[in-house]
């Protein structure tokens, strides 16, 4: 049984951020990104930490295994960013990503965040069912909060709804 621990973001941790996110990028999905096309993967905590964002990974001993990243939009509002874990550690059995999506949205409800919304590509296909077996709903570019980062890949948009009741 591997013991995964969810940790928010470190300088300790980049280049196992870096490690993880690239190659799923590049050799999975043929994205053609580099590192310096990420400005925010340079500096995590000055692009995910302001207000209430975040930024945190998941770790198999001292490996980085996967990334989840929250942008505070404003108006008591988020975007998840670079979701990402690695081939080995996707699916149930370990639960990475469900664990890495519980955290972020624990950290929402606690800081009374209304909506989480996400953008992705038609490619990630598993991805599209995790988030809708999550329940979040894919909804229109157009229903996006104004402030919402769209990067140009994406072309799916979802949204989490969070009660605060």
């Amino acid at each position: 049984m591997k013991t995964i621990d969810l940790l928010p973001y470190s300088e300790v941790y980049h280049s196992g951020v870096v490690d993880v996110i690239l190659p799923i990028q590049q050799t999975e999905f043929n994205i053609p990104i580099t590192l310096d096309g990420q400005p925010d993967l340079l500096d995590i905590p000055g692009y995910y930490r302001q207000g209430k964002g975040n930024f945190w990974v998941a770790l198999n001993d001292s490996e980085v295994i996967g990334t989840i990243a929250l942008i505070d939009i404003g108006n008591n509002q988020g975007a998840l960013r670079k979701m990402f874990v690695k081939s080995a550690y996707r699916g149930a059995v370990d639960g990475v990503a469900y664990k890495l999506l519980q955290i972020l949205l624990d950290w929402c409800q606690h800081n009374r965040f209304s909506a989480v919304f996400l953008g992705t590509t038609p490619k990630f296909l598993a991805a599209h069912r995790f988030y809708e077996k999550n329940a979040f709903i894919e909804i229109k570019k157009s229903e996006l909060p104004p402030s919402f980062p769209i990067m140009s890949v994406d072309t799916k948009f979802y949204k989490y709804s969070i009660d605060n009741t």
